[in-house]
């Protein structure tokens, strides 16, 4: 296979002249050419400006998700092309399924944020809005909204696949166009991802554009509606932080950093433990997924002392065990590093290291396959040092690769300051079984990882690993690491938008954010709200109940209905010795009865109540007080749904305020609906 690569921007492919060549990572044959053309950037931007925002801004939250969802299906339909492509990276079929089947993953999991925690329309409200006033007509609240911009994506070159879609999925999501540029070692399986994602015609044109080569004179065209966001080396991160255009203009900067993550193995833990074994396995396999190149993969594995030489022992075993060769020989377990340039790096890195630990385990230099002999591997290598206190090396320089550095620590404390020494990571692993452990270390080791995984015998049935971002976790950390955040669930498209102060009357605010904020004008019922379509019910459209005066047979009705019989309800001389100085009805007859007076009981629209948010009770309610509801429609989200008969539904929100004789607000809550459509 030889081809020249082509860039995707302007809504066309560039390129036809062979540059740089592109060799196999597993027999060093030419398998493609960067292109030699020089991309127009400035095409490249005016096209996401003038084609990408507005046809993205022509839909909403609900449908940008919609669009996630089907990329996702289609790439997996097409998935096979990938694997394909994927060998010629080093990558076993667990390495490949990562990067690919996780990076249409990532695509299924912000589809279904964007469908299940963002509104229709284009603007989020970050409520709850707050008086500012004492006469309750000068309200403030928060909104966020697309920024108007596009986002530039600079990837690493091993996750080929997961990298572009990861940072891709959130900000499409958010109403930003694309330019992902990919590293060019592996930047041909991004490129045949990237095909088919063209060929799909799911995504807007403009919404996503691919550079392969140099970003030219890119960052020179942005402005502070844009966002760059980078994964690599900390040094290259730091050069692209203070690019002249990002800061006179304030551009947003997220860096995700190679950094030197640790797992700590607690002091509570034996050989005879199973967490040991666990220890032993995890940093065996993180040394030999992906070939060691993950920006997540444990660099420095920290022990007890009297540990040291056990752990060491058990970890070469592992290693020796590992085929690594050709991944498309079955037996082999570990392919070779992404290219040949990396391989130089990591034995360079390497020698420095052994300057301060000593090599205890370094696999053959023998390679299953033909022509591995002329590929990127590398053997796993296993360092000690034995006084890591006294040295700095084994705390600053990473070798991107198989390679890892057990350190020995004499006490806990010890093993805390150890794990701060890399100066900033993504993630770090401590396997205890000791939950006095586990709440001593995670509060002191938080300051310095962006994520924290504790490992021991029960967690490992279902856990993902150290190694493993995940969707709805933060993906990023301080210092070394780039001091950015990736993913987190519905925190990685809020980076993409922009967030607003506003100030108005409750009626103002209503109208700004399209929910329905308290003291608002309301839209008196003629009609019960509950009997309203979907299409046909609008925000602020609201019911004032009839009342209803709590008598002692309904407290004594519910107690024994639910088995509730706590003192403050049934109790008269410890209920006057109470706070409240009386007895009272249970919170949720509140609830109950209240249901009573707003539900409209034939069938209709409403179809399931599947839920309550925001449940707060503010005043007791006792025997002989009177209570009324007020429900209004607060939000409607429209997901775009059918149920099994066709019919369209959306979901609807209403705020309920049940209040006493005296007008003071007793309970306060969201109550959450499916409703059908007209048709």
């Amino acid at each position: 296979m030889s081809q020249i690569l082509q860039s995707y921007i302007g809504g066309r492919w560039h390129g036809s002249q062979a540059a740089s060549a592109l060799r196999s990572a597993v027999n060093g044959s030419t398998i493609a050419h960067t292109h030699r053309e020089a991309l127009d950037f400035g095409e490249a931007v005016d096209h996401a400006r003038r084609k990408g925002l507005p046809a993205l801004m022509a839909m909403d939250f609900q449908e940008r998700a919609q669009r996630l969802k089907a990329l996702a299906k289609y790439l997996m339909d097409h998935k096979d092309q990938l694997y394909a492509v994927s060998a010629h990276t080093g990558a076993t079929k667990l390495d490949s399924w990562i990067d690919i089947e996780g990076g249409a993953g990532t695509l299924f999991a912000y589809s279904s944020i964007g469908s299940n925690e963002l509104p229709s329309g284009n603007l989020v409200h970050e409520g709850p809005a707050f008086s500012l006033g004492k006469k309750g007509g000068f309200s403030g609240t928060h909104v966020l909204v697309p920024r108007g911009g596009l986002a530039v994506h600079i990837n690493a070159f091993n996750f080929p696949v997961w990298g572009l879609l990861e940072k891709f999925a959130p900000s499409f999501l958010a109403g930003m166009p694309c330019i992902g540029k990919p590293a060019s070692a592996t930047s041909y399986l991004t490129e045949a991802a990237m095909r088919l994602i063209e060929q799909s015609g799911i995504l807007p044109d403009g919404s996503l554009q691919l550079v392969i080569g140099g970003i030219g004179d890119l960052l020179d065209r942005l402005n502070g509606a844009d966002v760059v966001t980078f994964t690599g080396s900390a040094d290259t991160a730091a050069r692209l932080r203070v690019h002249p255009n990002l800061v006179a203009h304030s551009v947003p900067f997220n860096a995700e950093a190679d950094s030197l993550n640790c797992a700590i193995l607690g002091p509570d833990v034996s050989p005879d433990d199973e967490e040991f074994g666990l220890f032993v396995k995890e940093v065996s396999r993180e040394m030999t997924i992906k070939a060691g190149q993950k920006c997540t993969a444990i660099r420095r594995a920290i022990v007890p002392a009297h540990l040291l030489d056990a752990v060491v022992e058990q970890v070469a075993a592992r290693l020796a065990k590992t085929a690594v060769g050709d991944p498309a020989d079955e037996r082999v377990r570990m392919g070779p590093l992404a290219s040949h340039a990396q391989q130089i790096d990591v034995a360079q890195r390497i020698a420095m290291l052994r300057e301060d630990a000593e090599l205890a385990y370094s696999g053959k230099n023998e390679w299953i396959g033909e022509g591995t002999d002329q590929g990127a591997f590398c053997a796993p290598t296993l360092l000690v040092c034995r006084k890591p206190m006294v040295v700095d090396s084994v705390h600053t320089v990473e070798a991107f690769g198989p390679v890892s550095t057990v350190m020995a620590y004499e006490d806990f404390d010890q093993a805390l300051a150890l794990s701060a020494r890399g100066q900033g990571s993504l993630v770090a692993t401590l396997v205890t079984h000791d939950v006095a452990v586990a709440a001593k270390a995670i509060p002191a080791m938080a300051a310095w990882h962006g994520r924290l995984h504790i490992l021991d015998r029960e967690s490992a049935v279902e856990s993902t690993g150290h190694g493993s971002p995940l969707p709805t976790l933060k993906h990023g950390g301080p210092g070394r690491a780039g001091g950015g955040e990736e993913l987190g669930g519905l925190r990685a498209v809020k980076h993409y938008l922009q967030r607003a102060a506003v100030q108005g009357s409750p009626t103002m605010l209503s109208a700004v954010t399209a929910e329905h904020v308290r003291g608002a004008t309301v839209n008196e019922a003629t009609v019960h709200p509950f009997r309203s379509y979907f299409e046909d019910l609008k925000i602020g459209d609201s019911l004032l109940t009839h009342r209803r005066t709590v008598s002692e047979a309904d407290i004594v009705a519910f107690g024994g209905i639910s088995g509730d019989y706590f003192y403050m309800h049934f109790d008269e001389l410890a209920a006057k010795d109470s706070p409240f100085g009386k007895r009272i009805a249970h919170g949720y007859f509140v609830l109950s009865a209240a249901a009573g007076l707003f539900v409209s009981p034939a069938p209709g629209p409403v179809l399931a109540n599947y839920g309550l948010d925001t449940l707060r009770f503010v005043k007791p309610v006792g025997i002989g007080d009177t209570i009324q509801a007020r429900i209004t429609a607060k939000r409607k989200t429209d997901r775009k749904k059918v149920d099994a008969k066709g019919v369209g539904q959306g979901v609807v929100a209403w705020d309920v305020e049940v209040s006493n004789q005296h007008g003071e607000l007793v309970a306060s809550y969201d109550i959450l609906t499916l409703v059908a459509k007209r048709s």
